[in-house]
């Protein structure tokens, strides 16, 4: 079986999963590229928590999961079913991390429904979410990314989602697609890595602008998941699509092996 396609999405502002723009365009373009998956395994920025866990019921609610958003975004739901048994699966292959079932908790937030539900508009692929550990380094991310790899191989398509560059504060209307100068610098030294060698991004907390492109850690270390996997598999990853939302949150999203 040739092994499935594994993503990275620059997810931004949840208005997203509303809108037709080049980055949900970019999305739909994916979900018709790749072969239908037994599965979408998704790791998202937003369910950060003390813990590795996956999500485990049969049907996942929809989270709403911020304020302050138009109420047609909290109308909308995304009744994609669960696979429970995908949890014993994950489990397996990441040993011997010890990975939770969450059957009554979670479900599917916006880091997962606003792509995903112009990558399968039909919410007929059963998704399943992974937490992310707040209490590990990234460097045990990054190889838990890289042991998450046989997944693919199974009809598993792996999804982070999150944002290379995620700055609240610094935010501006004034600039909706152009990024700040420290910004774009972060972003560039990102792509730089995940085009010639994905396992360097563990690095570059040392990088000049990393404390102003990554105040806080969950939105970057979804990426750390694709470059696990890329490195695993010894290749690099393509640039799916780019650019910058007021000013200082990275769109950019990355894929390894799309077909071309």
């Amino acid at each position: 079986m040739t092994a499935m396609p594994a993503a990275f999405i620059g997810h931004g502002n949840p208005v997203n999963a509303l809108e037709r723009n080049r980055w949900t365009e970019a999305w739909r373009a994916f979900g018709r590229a790749v072969p239908r998956p037994r599965a979408v395994l998704v790791v998202s920025a937003h369910w950060y928590v003390p813990a590795t866990a996956v999500t485990a019921m049969p049907r996942p609610r929809t989270i709403h999961d911020f304020f302050g958003f138009p109420r047609e975004l909290f109308e909308v739901e995304y009744p994609a079913p669960g696979l429970p048994e995908l949890h014993e699966q994950v489990a397996d292959v990441v040993a011997p991390t010890r990975v939770g079932a969450d059957v009554d908790s979670w479900g599917l937030d916006h880091g997962a429904w606003s792509v995903l539900r112009h990558a399968f508009p039909e919410a007929d692929v059963p998704v399943v979410q992974l937490s992310v550990d707040a209490l590990r380094e990234p460097d045990h991310h990054l190889q838990l990314g890289a042991a998450l790899a046989p997944l693919r191989e199974d009809g598993v398509l792996v999804v982070g989602s999150g944002n290379v560059v995620h700055n609240l504060g610094a935010a501006g209307r004034a600039v909706p697609e152009g990024g700040l100068d420290w910004a774009r610098r972060f972003d560039d030294a990102v792509r730089e890595c995940m085009l010639t060698d994905p396992a360097a991004v563990t690095r570059l907390d040392g990088h000049p602008d990393f404390g102003r492109a990554v105040p806080t850690p969950d939105h970057f270390l979804p990426l750390l998941y694709l470059a696990g996997m890329a490195a695993a598999s010894g290749t690099t990853a393509d640039v799916l699509v780019d650019g910058f939302v007021h000013g200082s949150l990275s769109m950019a999203s990355y894929t390894v092996g799309l077909p071309g």
